[in-house]
Parts: structure tokens; C-alpha cells; sequence
């Protein structure tokens, strides 16, 4: 329990990140470096934004493993999510500009082709064979201190398909990161 819930929670920031997926020849994302917050929702079967069933099983986690998952994650440079959801992560520029986040998706048997990169909205389809899933993103920069991510996963668990949309919205909270380090993402190099 205690690793999927890190990997649940993660994946909120991870799917926030979807936007800096950056190769050398694509632009950075046009957003500030410095803390962001994120929250995840889901969208249920009439199209609603629900909160996302991974938010309700932290809340049912024993305090000595909230305890181990928030020193784990403050080791990547993630927040814990509070009561509402929200996850704070500390950006850098150069986070922005490396090449990491496209070497984590080719490591993992992933690739990704945009099929739009204007200033305002980016959008995606990628194939993860060994996840057995496809997704198809957007992201839609409102200002350079606000963005919302929709992602739309079809994937293959225990012999079972199933199709799940995201829902991250983005906002920035200043440059200045306080006790959150930047974030490190999975197998990052140092």
C-alpha cells in the first residue's frame, strides 16, 4: 500500500509535468520556475471532476506510513498532499530545460508525438508498451503562472482494460521554494 500510494501521489505531479516532457528540440514550457501547486481530479462516467480515489486512500493510511510516505516524497521534492489534494513541487529552470523527462519516457519504453506545440496548447498521444497503455494529453497554458492538464489513459491491469481521465491543475506560488527542494524525478541522474 504504502509504495502505490507514493506512486499515486506522484503521479499527480508527474502527470503536472507532462508539459516540460522536453526533448532538445522542443521548446520549454512557457511558466515560471519556482513552487507550484497541483491538484488531480478524475472525471466520472458523466464527464464531473470527482476527486481521485487515491486521495481518500491516504487519508485511511496509519500515521506511521503518512509518516515514511512524506519523507520519501520531501526526498523527491514533493509536498504531501493536504486535506484538499494540493501537492506542492518546486521547479527550476533547468528542470524546465533538461532532457530528463524525455530519457525517463525512452527508459520506460515510451514514446510520445505532439501533434500540436503552439504557445498556448500542447497536445499528445504516448505509447508505453510495457505499461500497456496509451494516453492522450493536452495541456493549456492560461498565463506563465497557471496551466491545466487533461489526460485520457487506456490501459491493460490484470487482464482488464480501462480507460481513466486526469485532470491537473496547475497554479504558481511565487519563486521562491521555502523547504521544498527541487524536484528530482524517478532514476534522475544526479
Amino acid at each position: 500500500m504504502h509504495v502505490i500510494a507514493i506512486r499515486l501521489v506522484a503521479l499527480s505531479v508527474l502527470l503536472s509535468l507532462a508539459l516540460v516532457v522536453a526533448a532538445a528540440q522542443m521548446p520549454a514550457p512557457p511558466v515560471k520556475p519556482g513552487l507550484w501547486e497541483t491538484r488531480m481530479s478524475t472525471l466520472d462516467a458523466e464527464g464531473h471532476e470527482v476527486v481521485p480515489p487515491e486521495q481518500a486512500a491516504l487519508s485511511k493510511m496509519p500515521p506511521e506510513a503518512r509518516a515514511r510516505m512524506a519523507d520519501a516524497m520531501k526526498a523527491r521534492g514533493l509536498s504531501m498532499p493536504d486535506a484538499s489534494g494540493a501537492t506542492k513541487a518546486c521547479f527550476t529552470k533547468e528542470t524546465f530545460e533538461s532532457g530528463r523527462w524525455q530519457e525517463m519516457a525512452s527508459e520506460t519504453g515510451c514514446t510520445t508525438k505532439y501533434s500540436t506545440l503552439s504557445g498556448a496548447t500542447w497536445k499528445w498521444h504516448s505509447s508505453c508498451a510495457s505499461l500497456k497503455s496509451e494516453s492522450d494529453g493536452e495541456v493549456t497554458f492560461s498565463n506563465p503562472e497557471s496551466y491545466r492538464v487533461k489526460l485520457t489513459t487506456t490501459a491493460t491491469v490484470t487482464g482488464k482494460t480501462n480507460t481513466s481521465t486526469r485532470i491537473v491543475q496547475a497554479k504558481w506560488l511565487g519563486a521562491d521554494c521555502g523547504d521544498i527542494k527541487p524536484f528530482t524525478p524517478a532514476g534522475a541522474r544526479k
